[in-house]
């Protein structure tokens, strides 16, 4: 049954359908017409997407372009160090090493992708290096670390005493069991039994003044994942896809159910089809249910779109799925998705 959820912080309207303040320009309707839009607006998962956001926000705010945005604002959960599921604070794979993954894609189609990227604090950089200096989409293990390298980036050791604390006890047992939320902080992480971890992401989406999408998904990956795994966070058209004629659309949760679906890339496709972003998210959640029905009463997936309009919306498997939204009405809105279970 679905669950109709309830603001987090200030709001008192379903956000799937806001167009709110700060209406500015107007854009062509894929159904005819125009239509005026919210920009700029960058919105973001989690809730530490609020502080990710300002970064951005700082950026489209003074006439920035979305790009910049993106990548400005993953940069802070990628620096912060109690942050256990994205960048320089993540958990490691069950072999003890710190594994980052990231892409970018901006408002002309290009995009940069990092994987299994070990000894640098920031792989959206990385990514968007990929992207505007070589022939290629996706760099991945040593020859993205030697690319990083290369061109100026510093190695540094990413596994914190505090990782390598939540690594040492998870030896003791060896099990694995991903925790549904564990990236809303709101939900505790020192309640959760030292052998428990799940995995997450920041994804984030970006219209700027000229009314230019961009996004941007970044992640350590899944706690204690078998060495070289790699999730649905650095592959186009799954964690991320962004089309300027569309909107954009990101993914966080148990990736490899959301690379069965190409998720993002269906989000994307479905809102080109007419279907607002929580409805196109909804039916993009739907669609796992469908393939692994047993599977999604456990897991949490969730999407994240935001359309040309400026219209955002969300949905996930599990409740507790919070996404962060940033405009020129309120720059710390902080929103609780609706849900199946």
């Amino acid at each position: 049954m679905i669950n109709r959820r309830t603001f987090i912080k200030t709001g008192t309207i379903g956000a799937s359908m806001l167009s709110v303040g700060g209406l500015a320009g107007a854009c062509a309707d894929p159904r005819g017409g125009s239509k005026t839009v919210n920009k700029p607006i960058v919105i973001s998962t989690w809730d530490f997407g609020v502080a990710a956001n300002r970064a951005a926000w700082d950026i489209l705010d003074a006439g920035g372009n979305a790009l910049d945005a993106v990548e400005a604002g993953v940069r802070v959960p990628e620096a912060d160090l109690s942050n256990v599921t994205v960048g320089k604070g993540g958990y490691p794979d069950r072999d003890g090493h710190v594994t980052l993954d990231a892409c970018i894609m901006d408002d002309q189609g290009n995009c940069g992708s990092v994987a299994a990227l070990e000894f640098i604090a920031h792989p959206i950089s990385v990514a968007r290096l990929v992207m505007e200096t070589t022939p290629h989409v996706m760099l991945v293990g040593e020859g993205a670390l030697q690319f990083a390298l290369e061109n100026g980036f510093e190695r540094e050791e990413l596994l914190t005493p505090a990782g390598e604390a939540a690594w040492k006890a998870w030896l003791k047992e060896r099990k694995y069991k991903p925790v549904v939320n564990i990236e809303n902080r709101s939900f505790g992480v020192d309640r959760l039994p030292g052998n428990q971890y799940n995995h997450d992401t920041i994804g984030m989406l970006a219209i700027d003044s000229n009314g230019n999408c961009s996004g941007a998904c970044t992640t350590s990956g899944m706690a204690f994942k078998m060495r070289g795994r790699v999730g649905d966070s650095p592959i186009i058209g799954a964690g991320l896809y962004v089309d300027n004629e569309v909107g954009g659309a990101t993914a966080t949760g148990v990736g490899e159910e959301v690379i069965r679906t190409v998720g993002s890339f269906l989000v994307v496709e479905l809102m080109r089809q007419g279907l607002s972003p929580r409805d196109a998210c909804q039916e993009a959640v739907e669609r796992i249910i469908k393939k692994k029905p047993e599977t999604a009463k456990e897991i949490q997936v969730g999407f994240l779109a935001l359309n040309k309009h400026g219209e955002y919306g969300a949905f996930s498997l599990q409740k507790g799925f919070s996404y962060a939204v940033c405009d020129r009405q309120q720059q710390d809105l902080l929103l609780d998705g609706e849900s199946v279970y």
